[in-house]
């Protein structure tokens, strides 16, 4: 029962039935390979252009089936070319066997489900609780997206996040990418829908690489466990969006996925330069963080922490993630099956 769980167990259990990126769709020509919350698992696109995710290790002799090779609908075992079904991960070809309907019935891989999204191949490890991200301000828009390089980060999900929608760090932090902005923040006004966050902020030009697109309208918005982005409403130029999704390698390591869009008609900057700047942000950021105890967010208050009112955001969000841990832990007792293919 959930009431014998830590919060931090709650917590990683939620993030098992939630969604995540494990690879650009840009790297796809060969086989990624991926770690999420310490499963490893192999990216792929098939012959047909499909996107899979399936268990990375080979129930053969246990080689790793990212230096593998994709035959039509198959990824093929480095070692001994044994193939696995992208759909359902069957073995359909065992190269020394003379007769392949001596293939053993259970030799199989665990597949995932593989979603494309925002320049990224999503999966899910546990079957999901909600679906995957799909922010209501980007439906209508004809965005383009160009998803950057990702960066390796020493904190958990939800520290990754709460970096990411902090306002009142700004001046101290990134004073090169932004300029000199205030040190008091205004009273924010957070807005909370179950395990959606959001909140404008204004935004003066002030003199850093984004002075020449001018003023602009914020609009955060944040998805608990790990969706965080930024709508930016220029008067003259249109919509410009950075979105990060922190992806846990383990409980207290994210990979950060991440990626910049622009309307199609955007009058600003070129995405390579909008990507260049939010780089800059994310590269200031990421020396701090580097060094925040604990890594993760103490969910069973296992150190002492004060807030002030420029945290209003994040205690929504937090209040967002204990949400999903509680729709989690309902999803759970109420005995929903595991999707994928069940271990060999």
């Amino acid at each position: 029962m959930s009431s014998d769980l830590t919060k931090r167990d709650q917590a990683e259990r939620a993030m098992r039935h939630s969604w995540f990126p494990v690879a650009r769709s840009s790297d796809l020509a060969t086989p990624q390979a991926a770690t999420l919350l310490g499963e490893k698992l192999v990216v792929w696109r098939s012959s047909d252009g499909t996107a899979r995710v399936s268990a990375r290790r080979c129930p053969h002799r246990g080689a790793d089936l990212s230096q593998g090779v994709v035959t039509d609908g198959s990824l093929g075992c480095p070692y001994h070319g044994w193939r696995f079904d992208g759909a359902d991960g069957h073995c359909t070809r065992i190269p020394s066997l003379a007769d392949q309907s001596g293939i053993p019935p259970k030799a199989a891989i665990r597949t995932y489900p593989a979603v494309e999204r925002f320049g990224h191949v999503w999966t899910v490890l546990e079957e999901p609780v909600t679906e995957l991200y799909d922010p209501e301000e980007w439906r209508d828009r004809d965005l383009v997206w160009l998803a950057a390089d990702p960066l390796s980060s020493s904190t958990g999900v939800a520290v990754a996040i709460e970096n990411f929608r902090d306002v009142a760090h700004f001046p101290f932090v990134h004073q090169v990418s932004m300029g000199p902005t205030p040190e008091v923040v205004e009273p924010l006004q957070v807005r909370r829908d179950g395990i959606d966050v959001r909140m404008d902020h204004q935004l003066d030009a002030g003199s850093g690489d984004w002075a020449a697109q001018g003023d602009c309208l914020m609009s955060y918005h944040c998805v608990a466990p790990g969706l965080a982005s930024i709508s930016y409403h220029y008067a003259v130029a249109g919509l410009r969006v950075v979105a990060g999704f922190p992806s846990p390698v383990s409980y207290d390591e994210v990979r950060i996925f991440w990626g910049v869009a622009n309307e199609r008609d955007f009058k600003g900057a070129s995405l390579e330069e909008c990507l260049r700047v939010e780089e800059m942000v994310y590269l200031e950021d990421l020396p701090i963080t580097a060094n925040i105890e604990p890594r993760e967010v103490p969910w069973d208050a296992e150190v002492p922490e004060f807030s002030a009112p420029a945290d209003l955001f994040t205690l929504n969000y937090r209040r967002a993630f204990h949400e999903l841990m509680r729709r989690t832990a309902e999803f759970v007792e109420a005995g929903t099956p595991r999707s994928g293919v069940p271990a060999p």
